[in-house]
């Protein structure tokens, strides 16, 4: 099967095009680890505007001891919470002075957080945020879309190659009746 040649580029172009996408969806996901960014999902409502459901949000390591009352953080609430809020005040440890801990409060929440949260427990400050790319990034990582992911990948890489496919065969074919004579 010959392709005609204006096919073949548009086949070409689209190809790159949705390789491309597929790239830079990685990097910003994966690839932003080599510049010790952490990437998460906003799951809750608690710091609209700022930060929207479903967004993604990319959190730098900073120093706690130059954090101050107005920076958003991000923290663990515990083992398996990761939350942002806004620091609303710090405070100092009365026994020991080089141990701070911030009272935080979530934009669209009305009450400041039950607790306070230990230096140790802060992962960073967020430095940018992507709009609604946080929906697919969870819906990648667990199955079904995990599976939907690699199956997406697998087809992307036999389109790529597919007309390389065809071009193979018909050296073949011509090689073969060369031989035939």
């Amino acid at each position: 099967m010959k392709f005609p040649r204006a096919v073949k580029k548009i086949w070409d172009v689209a190809t790159t095009v949705i390789v491309i996408l597929v790239v830079i969806f990685a990097m910003l996901l994966v690839g932003v680890r080599l510049f010790g960014i952490q990437v998460y999902t906003v799951l809750s409502g608690s710091m609209e505007p700022v930060y929207h459901v479903g967004s993604l949000i990319y959190v730098k390591q900073v120093d706690p001891f130059e954090l101050k009352s107005g920076d958003v953080i991000t923290f663990m609430l515990d083992e398996d919470t990761i939350a942002t809020h806004r620091i609303v005040g710090v405070v100092p440890d009365e026994e020991d002075p080089t141990v701070i801990r911030f009272r935080t409060k979530g934009d669209a929440n009305d009450a400041e957080d039950a607790t306070l949260v230990h230096y140790k427990n802060v992962v960073g400050s967020p430095v940018f945020t992507i709009p609604k790319l946080g929906y697919l990034s969870s819906y990648i990582q667990k199955p079904p879309g995990m599976y939907i992911a690699i199956a997406a990948g697998a087809i992307l890489l036999i389109l790529v190659f597919l007309p390389d496919l065809f071009k193979e065969d018909k050296k073949e074919e011509k090689g073969e009746e060369s031989h035939v004579e």
